[in-house]
């Protein structure tokens, strides 16, 4: 999926990986494996903004065909060293989530671990079209974002429910919002967030 255009970009992302970025905890996020074991995960899941991959294999572990995308090829190269290492069969690849129409297949599942919330207003649609490109017609979205509850300016953009709501219009059902804790390898363990499930109509 690697594009001219994505190598452009994939230095910026990869600087956060010199040190230990806040997302990296080496574990899965418990709201995904809430989801997961709640049976709201289905089929083939398309990881987007994948990291390190410890999401992606988590499902991958649970019988899942998982791909994971992220910009950085820094954090793929991690990723699909840690799946080789635990006998895994995810697959990852180095990719722009505003390019999501690249890729060659389609999924039940898309999961969203701390990338939404760092588009801007113009991105954000563009996102969502080739969300919507990637997913089969009645597929989910299950995405995880910091929130307009959190205080202070430490971050990424705060995200509120009405964003995520006017965002989700026309070909998209939002099954729900819900407030939790996105979890980080910082003092404070983590910060406020949404969980939101968006259904493909």
């Amino acid at each position: 999926m690697t594009t001219e255009n994505d190598a452009e970009t994939n230095d910026g992302f990869d600087d956060a990986y010199t040190d230990l970025p806040p997302w990296e905890t080496g574990r899965p996020q418990s709201e995904i494996v809430r989801l997961a074991e709640q049976g709201k995960i289905s089929g083939d899941v398309l990881d987007v903004g994948c990291g390190t991959g410890e999401n992606a294999l988590y499902l991958a572990d649970r019988g899942h065909d998982v791909i994971g995308v992220d910009a950085s090829s820094t954090a793929i190269d991690r990723a699909t060293e840690k799946g080789q290492n635990r006998g895994l069969d995810a697959a990852f690849r180095v990719g722009d989530a505003l390019r999501l129409s690249n890729l060659d297949r389609q999924f039940d599942t898309v999961i969203d671990s701390g990338l939404f919330h760092v588009f801007s207003d113009a991105e954000r649609p563009i996102f969502v079209d080739g969300l919507r490109s990637r997913l089969h017609q009645g597929g989910k979205y299950h995405m995880l974002c910091f929130s307009d509850r959190e205080p202070g300016t430490w971050g990424p953009r705060r995200v509120s429910r009405d964003g995520i709501k006017e965002t989700f219009t026309g070909e998209w059902t939002v099954d729900e919002i819900q407030p939790i804790q996105f979890e980080l390898n910082v003092e404070s363990g983590g910060v406020q967030a949404w969980r939101a499930t968006v259904t493909r109509k």
